[in-house]
């Protein structure tokens, strides 16, 4: 029998706090659960949560001014009508480590970015005040080495070559700030999906590659390397597939003669499998997830945008389970509108999102709306509530921030 293989437990990131980011004028989510779902109607803030990581991971995988660029620079960025920096301020715990929270904020001069300031900090002893052990502004300040910086230990100032570099992407890659980079290398093992069902479709170069890019268009070299180096967790994934979705067999790729890959399904019933670009898009998007849960070296943090899409809605209760079942080895957040996938959940892994009078998106933990840990005792979904109009707010057809027409009729 196939068993997930033991790694060491990730760091896991327990609040995020934004402020000037698109929708986003001011807003914290704390006490972040292994899985996490951002719930709410359209234009509520969820993508832009969702692009709050994307976005820092872009940072530190391909520099803050091609991240910045990409999504049309402050203009775009940074909320209508406010001043000062972005800030993204992340608190996160290393296994067997204090919390340690780290804050970038992000500005724009003459049109290009920088990094207006850049610390890390923690609090290493239960009482006292926290201790920046990181320190930059403009790309200049002060870092401390070792893998327990502490106040008494040498400050070094160490200079980066422009304002739009990011301190602990630089000093990440020296050995003697180890925090530090444990911190790049977090962050760097980040995926945040974009899986596009048209890009599975492809026929890419040939050869093993070990996890699926953003897009999902690299899913037949992927399965050939899970095919060459890890054959019984191919199967397994093939065996739940075949749960999933009963007629399919299994999933094959061929080497074609000009150094393409081609991926081939097998239904069952036939002797002839069919290529994946007519393979419905339901069956595709849930092989690209398997193969993502089960990942031979997964990432730290995963992002899965809207799975609902494509997928039966008696699907996702089951995917669902699966995340949560491979949070021990990754955190999860999941956007999504379908209550299918939330019956599944706990109201403490549930962030519902709305926009207040202002536009603003605002946010709160479903366990602490109030009456819905009652229905949850009682046995209720907590997708049949939200439904039901029990949450009282992200509901897309009344005002937001207000209570719906069934909740105010019950009162």
């Amino acid at each position: 029998m196939f068993q997930v293989s033991q790694i060491p437990a990730p760091a896991r990131i327990e609040s995020l706090r934004v402020e000037n980011y698109r929708a986003l004028r001011k807003v914290e989510f704390k006490n972040l659960t292994p899985l996490t779902a951002l719930l709410g109607p359209n234009g509520s803030g969820k993508s832009t949560v969702f692009d709050v990581f994307a976005f820092l991971s872009e940072c530190f995988e391909l520099g803050l001014r091609r991240a910045w660029d990409r999504r049309g620079r402050a203009k775009e960025l940074r909320t209508r009508g406010a001043d000062g920096p972005i800030v993204i301020e992340i608190k996160y715990r290393e296994p067997k480590s204090p919390l340690i929270t780290y804050h970038l904020a992000v500005d724009e001069r003459k049109g290009a970015p920088i990094v207006a300031e850049e610390w890390l900090q923690w609090r290493r002893a239960e009482h006292g005040k926290p201790f920046r052990f990181l320190d930059y502004k403009e790309g200049k300040g002060v870092a401390i080495s070792g893998a327990l910086p502490d106040i008494d230990e040498q400050r070094r100032e160490i200079p980066l070559k422009s304002a739009d570099l990011i301190a602990v992407n630089a000093l990440g890659q020296f050995a003697d700030h180890p925090r530090v980079a444990a911190l790049r290398d977090f962050i760097t093992s980040w995926y945040v999906s974009y899986f596009s069902v048209d890009h599975m479709r492809g026929q890419p170069e040939a050869g093993p590659q070990e996890r699926l890019s953003r897009t999902g268009d690299n899913l037949p070299n992927v399965i050939q390397y899970l095919a060459e180096q890890h054959p019984e967790r191919l199967n397994h994934i093939f065996s739940v597939l075949r749960a999933r979705v009963p007629q399919i067999e299994r999933v094959l790729t061929d080497l074609m003669p000009n150094g393409q890959l081609l991926l081939q399904i097998k239904d069952a019933p036939f002797e002839h499998p069919i290529l994946s670009r007519f393979a419905s898009d339901g069956t595709l998007k849930m092989l690209a997830y398997l193969v993502l849960l089960y990942d031979t070296n997964p990432a730290s943090f995963i992002g899965i945008e809207e799975p609902e899409n494509f997928l039966h809605p008696r699907l996702l209760p089951e995917l669902a389970e699966e995340c949560r079942s491979a949070s021990d080895r990754g955190q999860f957040l999941v956007t999504t509108h379908s209550p299918f996938f939330i019956n599944a959940l706990q109201p403490k892994e549930v962030r519902v999102l709305y926009r207040d009078e202002k536009g603003y998106t605002q946010a709160v933990c479903a366990s602490d709306i109030k009456g819905v840990p009652e229905f949850m005792e009682q046995g209720a979904l907590l997708g049949h509530l939200w439904l039901e109009g029990h949450f009282g707010m992200g509901d897309p057809l009344v005002n937001q921030g207000q209570p719906s027409m069934s909740r105010r009729g019950k009162k």
